[in-house]
């Protein structure tokens, strides 16, 4: 795997961690100095590395190699625990020559690198002061014998060795700095001087200051990034460069694929602190960390060529970031730009020809050539298409070189390359030659703009019109006039039949929209013809089965994510019926059995949903209209939840299911666990289970189960195959990191989308595993990897909900009602134009018939209307 793609981070660790336990050091040793050569490696791996290197090391030479081990593990990141094991395998060789004074340089490196650190600092300290503690024991005389003179300025210079970290360490705030201040009056024979108390109790209340921030990242799951931004902004008010540059540190060591981070952290270094192996280590480390970021390689020549790095070193590290592996066209403009720019700057334009300007040159070239070929076969772009680079080559030859010849060959080749349609091309080649050409080159540049600019037109002719007008002669005034009218004259010749050809077609849409309008309308006409018919036929005594109007309301389409919310009381086709229309009773009775059990549901009393018992009852939808006992089947499904007391399903006026139910049970906490079994698949459809709320009552009431942000764990993929199951989506995501979850995203039927949410455990994993898995082949699918952020849900408009809603339309294929009945009950209608019924029970002057117009009916609560159908 490595041999096909060398950046495989998780191929590295898991080839290590077989040679390791295989026990194969020699190919273990290769492995893991070819995974350190392309990244920094965490505090795990180097602890792992450096202790088998321990363990191997006999001889001199070989400790040696172990300390340039420990040199390179160091500077990755700051880690306390590295440099803690450092100073202690130092000490090991204290018998060598100069062996103490180096174990006192590791200690002293170590205490500048993290001895500020707040939570860990202190373990550094203790072990400084019981290494220095151990020489003094060696330095004492023999019991009984009087020192000498030499042994006694021995001895009170070791004394005041640890005298002085006592009072550094009780200047810093760490944790348990009461223990050793404690331990400071336990060992020291004098008083602690006024000063180091000053220092410690100045120390302390820093401490308090910090705890918040230490406390906020002790209870935060990795990678704890928006804490470790507060701490930093923290520590940037008081303004301390070690503190800042060390919790810089503590933020990238747990977030090192941050590029924002890494940003932040250079900019300081380079504004700030300004020190040359600080500021090129950091540069470093990002690019290595985050090497698809053009952003921080431009930073990071920058800041070689501020400190003058030599140009061969800055020449390679420029060709090491385009083979990068940038993920836009853009990106390499970018970066050949920045290099560029600091070749530029190495010339003296002084002088006619030299080194440097021929480098400059041959660069421009080549960096045409790479956008041409290189970037352009990748990217399907040269991610240049104005010509920038050109652009600035043009005028570094006409400003800097005096050479317009060389100026005029590039713009040529600029507007070849599809720009010389554009005005502000043009009028950009004309200032050119204005500053640093001739009047003749200005005049020919103009009139070819004239007739090749299809954009402005009209600026380009105004501006060859005021040249000739300040330069030129009657003959070259007269030419520009005539070729501006001409060229202006054809131009809205143009425009005027375009102008034409979009009225027409406008009229086109028009008569077919009018067409279907029309069409509709007949439509809307038979229907109702037809539906006056069949009512000419029923008995005066049937209206009060018809109360809701002529024709059944469809249930409402709703849109996605929003199956499992709870129809409002008034929309409702009532559990078992809020007195629905039922079917004239035939004598003999449906010979289908489906047709008897519909009809013996119709005879059924219906009920009004109780809302004080909302809290033990949840509310099921998504079912499928084919179920045949609803009432078992869920009885069935929900009975481990707890005792169910009630099942409710509601079926349509004409008997059928309606794909919907209400659950009640005796105890809350059923209800509770009920919910656990939303999404369960039922008769091949997704089950969806969601508390019984009244969303009139409570508008604001979500009941998606998933997040609606951003979350920069989790990943969205798309174009996956429909066929591809979890088990196979999960063995291509987790070689990227530890998978917590995956979501195979489902129509409401069950049928996959083609759609997937991957969770990772931290933002590292899904942003390496957006890099290696964004354009994969998935089954001859090529999938697209992004990190998760989807749209944001639309809000019902406020102002909605009215104390007598107009019911919920239904819309067909293009948009329109699928009938415009009324919806309202006639009962209504008879309050406020009370007038008498026909034999056949129709009645006979309605409201849309009469001269005078209807008064508006008095508004009514649900319960008012209830009681008034029920008085009826």
């Amino acid at each position: 795997k490595l041999s096909i793609n060398a950046f495989d981070y998780n191929c590295h660790l898991d080839l290590i961690k077989l040679l390791r336990q295989e026990g194969e050091l020699v190919k273990l040793r290769r492995a893991r100095q070819k995974m350190s050569e392309l990244f920094p490696l965490t505090e795990e791996i180097w602890l792992d590395w450096l202790k088998d290197e321990i363990k191997m090391a006999s001889e001199s030479s070989e400790r040696e190699k172990v300390y340039e081990l420990f040199e390179r593990a160091v500077k990755d990141y700051i880690c306390p625990e590295i440099w803690l094991e450092y100073a202690q395998y130092s000490i090991g060789g204290i018998g060598q020559e100069g062996g103490i004074e180096k174990v006192r340089s590791i200690f002293e490196r170590a205490l500048t690198a993290v001895g500020l650190h707040v939570t860990k600092g202190t373990a550094l300290w203790e072990a400084y002061r019981e290494f220095e503690n151990a020489i003094l024991e060696t330095a004492q005389p023999a019991p009984g014998s009087v020192p000498s003179l030499e042994q006694q300025q021995v001895l009170c210079s070791q004394l005041e060795k640890i005298h002085t970290l006592f009072r550094r360490q009780l200047g810093i705030p760490l944790l348990d700095m009461e223990a050793s201040y404690a331990e400071y009056e336990e060992w020291s024979e004098e008083p602690i001087p006024e000063a180091t108390i000053k220092n410690y109790k100045k120390a302390l209340q820093q401490l308090e200051k910090c705890k918040p921030y230490e406390e906020a990242l002790l209870g935060a799951e990795t990678p704890k990034l928006a804490e470790y931004q507060a701490y930093i902004d923290f520590e940037m008010k008081a303004g301390d460069p070690a503190r800042i540059q060390l919790i810089y540190e503590r933020a990238l060591a747990e977030n090192c694929l941050v590029p924002d981070l890494w940003a932040r952290y250079n900019q300081y270094l380079d504004r700030q602190l300004k020190v040359k192996e600080l500021v090129l280590s950091a540069h470093d480390r990002a690019v290595r960390n985050c090497p698809w970021t053009v952003g921080l390689w431009i930073r990071y020549l920058l800041a070689m060529e501020r400190h003058r790095v030599d140009h061969n070193i800055i020449s390679e590290m420029f060709e090491k970031a385009l083979n990068a592996g940038f993920i836009q066209a853009t990106d390499y403009v970018e970066i050949w730009q920045a290099y560029l720019d600091y070749l530029r700057r190495r010339v003296d334009f002084t002088q006619d020809s030299s080194k440097e300007l021929e480098e400059l040159r041959s660069a421009f070239a080549r960096a045409v050539e790479y956008l041409k070929q290189e970037v352009e076969e990748r990217f399907s772009e040269s991610g240049d298409p104005s010509c920038t680079i050109m652009q600035n080559w043009a005028r570094v030859e006409a400003r800097l070189c005096n050479n317009m010849q060389k100026a005029r060959e590039l713009w040529d080749n600029i507007m070849t390359k599809g720009n010389a349609k554009y005005a502000n091309m043009w009028l950009e080649y004309y200032n050119l030659e204005r500053a640093h050409g001739d009047t003749q080159h200005c005049r020919k540049a103009l009139h070819r703009a004239v007739q090749c600019t299809s954009d402005y037109p009209e600026h380009v002719c105004e501006v060859l019109l005021t040249l000739e007008r300040i330069e030129g002669t009657l003959e070259d005034w007269d030419a520009a006039v005539q070729k501006t009218e001409n060229r202006l004259a054809r131009v809205n010749e143009q425009r005027a039949k375009a102008a034409e050809k979009e009225a027409a077609l406008a009229k086109q849409e028009e008569e077919k929209a009018e067409q279907r309008k029309q069409a509709r309308a007949e439509k809307k006409a038979s229907k109702k013809a037809k539906k006056a018919r069949i009512g000419d036929k029923r008995k005066a005594d049937d209206e009060d089965e018809g109360e809701w109007g002529q024709e059944e309301e469809l249930p409402s389409k709703r849109h996605r994510g929003e199956g499992d919310g709870v129809l409002p009381e008034e929309d409702m086709e009532v559990e078992t019926g809020l007195f629905g229309r039922s079917a004239p009773a035939k004598p003999d009775g449906p010979a289908n059995p489906k047709e008897k059990a519909s009809t013996s549901r119709k005879d059924i009393p219906k009920v009004f949903h109780d809302s004080s018992k909302d809290k033990v009852t949840v509310f099921v939808s998504n079912l499928a209209y084919t179920m045949a006992e609803p009432e078992a089947k869920l009885r069935e499904l929900f009975g481990g939840c707890g005792e169910v007391a009630e099942i409710r399903p509601v079926f349509s006026n004409k008997g059928t299911f309606r794909g919907y139910c209400y659950v009640q049970f005796k105890e809350e906490e059923s209800a509770l666990q009920a919910l656990g079994l939303d999404r369960t698949a039922v008769e091949g459809r997704p089950m969806f289970v969601s508390p019984c709320v009244d969303k009139n009552k409570n508008p604001d009431f979500k009941v998606f189960r998933y997040s609606t942000t951003l979350e920069k764990h989790k990943l969205f993929i798309s174009g996956l195959p429909f066929s591809c199951t979890k088990e196979e989506l999960e063995e291509v995501c987790k070689a990227h990191g530890n998978v917590k979850d995956i979501r195979l995203v489902t129509n409401r039927a069950g049928k996959p989308k083609g759609l997937a949410y991957v969770e990772y455990e931290n933002e590292a994993q899904a942003s390496q595993a957006v890099l290696k898995m964004d354009g994969l082949t998935v089954k001859d699918h090529v999938i697209k990897v992004m990190i998760s952020n989807p749209p944001l849900r639309k809000l019902p408009e406020a102002g909605r909900a009215s104390t007598f809603p107009a019911p919920r339309q239904v819309y067909g294929a293009r948009g329109k009602g699928r009938t415009q009945l009324s919806m309202m009950p006639r009962a209504l209608q008879r309050q406020s134009n009370p007038v008498a019924k026909a034999e056949n029970g129709m009645v006979q002057n309605s409201p849309a018939s009469s001269s005078e117009p209807p008064a508006e009916p008095k508004k009514m609560s649900n319960a008012d209307f209830a009681k008034m159908l029920l008085k009826k």
